[in-house]
Formats: C-alpha cells, structure tokens, sequence
C-alpha cells in the first residue's frame, strides 16, 4: 500500500523546494506536478496554439504523453519521449502552464497520469489542488503558505541568480494577481481542504519546514 503525501498551496510558498527535501529524506518519489504542466505548456506553444484558444486546447491533449523518470537522483520530465527538463522553466512557458492549467481536459489528462503514478509508490506531491482532486485520500495533507511580501522577495532573489532583474512591487503585484486567478478559476480552484495542516514559512527555515512535515508522517505511520 502507497503512502501519499499532498502539498498545496500558493505560487512561490515554496512547496517544490519543501517537497523534495521531504521526498530525498523519507525516500518517497517527489512528482513535479508543476513541472508536467508545464510540459503540457510547452507542447501547446511548439504547436502554435493560442492560450485563450480553448477548443485548440482541448483538442491537441490527447496527442501529448507526459511522464517522470529519475536519472541518478535527479526528475526528469519526459515529453513524448523527449527529456524537456532543461526546456520548461522559462517565463513564457510558465504564463502558458498558468493560462492553460484552468482548462478542465489538461487538468483531467494530468490528473489521470499523477493518480496512476500515486498508486504504485510512496510519493510526496506538490500544487494547487492535491489535496481536493488529485489525491483526496492522501495520508498527510500541508496547505503551504507566506505573505505575498515574503513570496516576491523570494521570487526576485531566483531570477537575480538566472541574471534577471525585475522591481520587487512588480513582481508582488504578478503574485497576487496569480493567487486570485487560481483560487478564483472555475475548474479545481487553489483552497485549503478542512483536515490539511495549515504551514505558514513566511518566518520558518526550509529545515523548521521540513521537520515539520516529516514528524506529520512519521505520526501518521505510528513511527
């Protein structure tokens, strides 16, 4: 039997960072939702499908095969066949994972691949709606959160390392505007389910983070 481990919550809260720190450390496989997502986005852009373009959308789904594999530790994302690991963190293929992710075929395509993957391994998997569609019947469910404040601080120090400079109120007023489109949009909106532990990092350490969620499985498991 799997043990599951759901983590939501809003962009730049640092659910990645956190869950696959978890995921190395209880030796569980760590699944990029937001990383197949954006495989998906950049499926859609090579083909020249618009964003707003929703039957296009809905249409080019069933033509695109996403999975993750693991090479000597490290998550690979896998398009067709094609490693596009090093392809996927661009900023235009992030606005496209954004704008598509609300479509409901992309999410039940992608849906459909985590739950099958879930099933067959320990896994600890991070997004926007985990907990509510993508694994209900998680055994540990964290809804990880900061202050807007805090996310673009962090956000900024990320595109400074690529050698991108951007204004720190630019880049808060991008997260809020993100934070109301995924906890407003109509298909799996971004919300905290009634038994998720509620885990604000707006003051904690990646290591007091981390503790945190791994005493939570431990609990669970009656270690």
């Amino acid at each position: 039997m799997s043990f599951c481990v759901a983590i939501d919550g809003p962009a730049g809260a640092g659910k990645s960072t956190v869950a696959k720190a978890v995921a190395a450390e209880m030796n569980f496989i760590y699944v990029d939702t937001g990383a197949m997502y954006r495989a998906m986005a950049l499926f859609f852009l090579r083909k020249g499908i618009a964003a707003d373009d929703e039957e296009a959308v809905a249409a080019a789904c069933p033509e695109a095969d996403i999975s993750i594999a693991y090479e000597n530790g490290a998550q690979q994302v896998i398009l067709n066949g094609e490693n596009v690991s090093g392809l996927i963190r661009t900023e235009e293929v992030g606005g496209m994972a954004s704008a598509t992710s609300v479509y409901r075929t992309v999410r039940e395509k992608l849906v459909e691949l985590q739950q099958a993957l879930a099933k067959r391994t320990d896994v600890v998997m991070d997004g926007r709606d985990i907990a509510t569609v993508v694994l209900p019947g998680a055994d540990v469910k964290i809804y990880l959160t900061a202050s807007t404040a805090v996310r673009a601080k962090r956000r900024r120090n990320e595109l400074a390392e690529k050698g991108v400079t951007r204004p720190l109120e630019e880049i808060e007023q991008d997260i809020i505007e993100r934070d109301y489109r995924d906890m407003h949009r109509e298909n799996s909106p971004l919300t905290r389910v009634g038994d998720a532990v509620l885990i604000d990092s707006s003051e904690m350490t990646l290591r007091e983070v981390v503790d945190a969620i791994e005493t939570l499985i431990r609990k669970k498991r009656g270690e």
